[in-house]
């Protein structure tokens, strides 16, 4: 049964990979890419010196992400899109002291302890016993005392050696001598306010806690579990589910290394390690926390692994909310692209990332530019221009065959979920768009933004 069950995988796998490249190729037949160029047409003739030159600059600045798209396609081809469920390697009674850490600013408490008591639940299901929550808030939530949970609240005069703030600052009290009860042989697995651990996921991260082969790893964040609230702002995050079976396992399976950072939730890293790292890296490192670490980590020296399972998350509840929670990425991530205090080699994907932010403005355009004036361009760009359009469509239509159950939705429901990203693209386009140029417009405006995270009004950092 295993082995047929492990073939039918394989099958899977491969009919992925077809899909993959079945796309590529209508992509690349769209683009013009396998046709003959048309060496008669004059653009600057048929629309003006500067109009042409223009286009032609906003044609090849579509070029800007292309290693992203590489690394994408490499994560999906290069190992199993269809893995099998993972299975405990030891004793969930033995092991390394494992603290799951919560941090919450607390003015909303029900949905943090709701979320932590199904966590608990869940460890208890797949026998877990060496472990805690650590809720980290800056005001009291009244937490149950338990052996299973503790409440630690943040002084509001506790200030970091570095002036170190919002996210980061909480974690970093986590640290301190007379704070932290955790060894150097323990490990944190940090988690966002509205987390919620499967049973593959705990298994995940105990297999490779005892795997003992690196001091920090990653898996796989849903978001279209349970209640969906925003079906736009669902499908516009199914890209993110695509992105971590590519850039996160390629990074992180192949290389160890965070090329492209990685996500602030279902971080599990060595307790030691983090707090040789720290979280104290001043105002550069408190917007986007979770990518300075991930470079810092790197920098010292520090090997990544990808850990099987997923957890599950909710996307934002608006589309406002999903253009705020962008803009705070972008403007974290160019304030951590920005510090000297870590070498730029470690900085080259994210580099990428922010040009190619930084272009989207000037390449979306490109969507009705390119049927309505068609330009000349040489065949390999235009292989090139089909090759990342055909890997973005996929990771959203892969995406949707990760997030969503064809058994529970039925067949034909299913199949439309599949395809709705193709019909909602240009709105997830428009919505980062708007997030990128919000960033831009109000870049000395930092901070976290208050987004919606319970239907009844509650709410949640970004």
């Amino acid at each position: 049964m295993a082995m047929i069950t492990r073939r039918s995988l394989n099958v899977r796998h491969c009919l992925t990979v077809l899909l993959l490249l079945a796309i590529l190729l209508i992509f690349c037949v769209l683009s013009g890419g396998l046709s003959s160029p048309d060496n008669t047409f004059d653009p600057f003739e048929a629309y003006g010196k500067w109009p042409t030159i223009i286009m032609y600059i906003m044609r090849y600045m579509t070029l800007i992400p292309l290693p992203l798209s590489i690394c994408n396609f490499l994560g999906i081809v290069m190992f199993n899109t269809h893995p099998t469920k993972p299975k405990l390697k030891m004793s969930t009674l033995f092991g390394p002291f494992i603290c799951f850490r919560v941090v919450t600013r607390g003015t909303y408490p029900d949905l943090v302890k709701r979320n932590v008591s199904r966590n608990i639940e869940m460890c208890s299901l797949v026998g877990l016993e060496n472990y805690i929550f650590e809720v980290v808030t800056d005001r009291s939530i009244d937490m149950q005392k338990s052996t299973r949970a503790r409440e630690l609240v943040v002084p509001s005069t506790y200030t970091t050696a570095n002036g170190t703030l919002y996210k980061a600052r909480a974690l970093q009290y986590c640290l301190e001598d007379g704070v932290n009860m955790l060894t150097n042989n323990d490990w944190i697995v940090h988690l966002d306010e509205e987390t919620l651990l499967t049973e593959s996921s705990v298994i995940g991260i105990i297999n490779f806690i005892h795997e003992d082969k690196y001091q920090l790893g990653q898996g796989v964040i849903t978001y279209a579990n349970e209640e969906i609230i925003s079906w736009i702002t669902t499908i516009a995050d199914l890209v993110r589910v695509g992105i971590d079976f590519g850039i996160l396992r390629f990074s992180l399976n192949y290389l160890h290394k965070p090329l492209f950072s990685w996500k602030g939730s279902f971080v599990v890293v060595n307790a030691g390690v983090e707090r040789k790292v720290t979280f104290d890296f001043g105002i550069d490192g408190s917007i986007a926390e979770d990518c300075f670490f991930a470079l810092t980590a790197w920098k010292s020296g520090y090997q990544f692994g990808f850990i099987e399972g997923e957890m599950w998350e909710k996307s934002t509840f608006s589309p406002m909310d999903y253009i705020r929670q962008r803009k705070r990425w972008v403007q974290g991530i160019i304030m951590t692209l920005l510090c000297p205090t870590i070498p730029l080699k470690y900085k080259f994907g994210i580099s990428f990332m922010v040009l190619g932010w930084l272009s989207m403005p000037f390449t979306v355009p490109n969507i009705v530019l390119v049927p309505l004036c068609p330009l000349p361009m040489p065949q390999a760009v235009n292989i090139l221009c089909g090759f990342m359009g055909g890997v973005m469509l996929f990771l959203f239509i892969f995406g949707s065959t990760k997030s969503f159950n064809y058994r529970r939705l039925g067949l034909v429901r299913f199949l439309f979920l599949c395809i709705s990203p193709i019909l909602l693209l240009p709105v997830c386009i428009t919505m980062e768009t708007c997030g990128i140029v919000l960033a831009l417009l109000s870049r000395k405006s930092g901070g976290f933004h208050i987004v919606a995270k319970e239907v009844s009004g509650q709410v949640s950092d970004v």
